[in-house]
């Protein structure tokens, strides 16, 4: 396994439209999507910053892993998401290392890419995202 680019860094924030709107003001850069992933519980909106992303999260509701999060460190860096070749690949070699895995097996994320998170407990407090690379 290995890791190909730095895909995105996600922020969590309670206003999503406020938080575009200071991006823009303030950086002058513009989502290039946005979307309801509801299966994450997220509206999420992704920003091109050179060959990354920056990925701005606003839960759907209080019960949601964005919202508790929240709740609980209120708002700023949620996870870090790293692009790799192969994503099974990558979770069989991690599995193998004895590193605890959020999910097991990947799954749909935003843009339609196949994820899978990495528990904080995993490296040095940090939820891992892992992306394959289309």
């Amino acid at each position: 396994m290995r890791l190909v680019n730095i895909d995105h860094v996600a922020i969590a924030v309670h206003d999503l439209d406020a938080a575009l709107t200071d991006y823009e003001r303030l950086y002058h850069v513009v989502p290039e999507y946005r979307e309801v992933v509801e299966e994450q519980g997220v509206e999420e909106a992704m920003l091109p910053v050179g060959a990354s992303n920056v990925q701005l999260l606003q839960p759907l509701g209080p019960d949601t892993p964005v919202g508790r999060f929240l709740a609980e460190h209120g708002e700023g860096l949620h996870h870090i998401a790293f692009a790799v070749p192969s994503i099974d690949e990558a979770l069989r070699h991690l599995a193998h290392e004895g590193a605890e895995l959020i999910d097991r097996r990947p799954r749909i994320g935003g843009g339609g890419h196949l994820i899978a998170f990495v528990h904080p407990r995993a490296l040095a407090g940090t939820l891992i995202e892992l992306v394959e690379l289309q």
